[in-house]
């Protein structure tokens, strides 16, 4: 009897990894920064490098950012340089919102920390194979202030990740 209780608990692990590595057979490339003491200088440049082999396939582009209570805003403006193998730049400036109307944090996360996944490209097609670099800046500024905000509190990882599209 023991014995097939073992087993049930056996096959009952398997399919869960199996569904697991399954269901991330997608992501292509995952990488996270952490931020000492949780804050983001302005002049913090976090990189990210990776390489493209597959040049016809459309892809989602993502970034990740965990922030904590200690993040007093409700949005996130991000300035970022996607560097292509021949030198070519493209530069956007992003905004993302991080908390409802109420004040609370969007993203997932039982805890204080809370997780965003937040779309950078959609639909991506890299038109040439080889080495590439995305830069993200922090651009948050203070209401009536030109200077951006030297230390941007609450942000405790950045994340850069790429998915395909199904």
């Amino acid at each position: 009897m023991e014995t097939i209780q073992k087993n049930k608990l056996f096959c009952l692990l398997f399919v869960l990894c199996t569904m697991y590595i399954s269901c991330n057979d997608k992501v292509e490339f995952s990488q996270y920064k952490t931020l000492k003491d949780s804050s983001w200088k302005a002049s913090k440049k976090i990189s990210f490098n990776f390489n493209i082999t597959d040049t016809l396939s459309p892809k989602n582009l993502f970034i990740n950012i965990r922030n904590n209570s200690a993040y007093e805003f409700s949005n996130l403006y991000l300035i970022t340089v996607l560097k292509f193998p021949d030198s070519t730049k493209v530069v956007d400036t992003l905004q993302y919102k991080m908390a409802d109307e109420k004040g609370a944090y969007l993203g997932s996360g039982f805890s204080e920390i809370k997780e965003n996944k937040l779309f950078y490209k959609e639909r991506k097609v890299f038109p040439k194979s080889g080495s590439y670099a995305v830069e993200i800046f922090q651009a948050m500024r203070k209401n009536g202030e030109i200077e951006p905000l030297n230390n941007l509190k609450g942000i405790q990882d950045v994340g850069f990740s790429i998915e395909k599209i199904e």
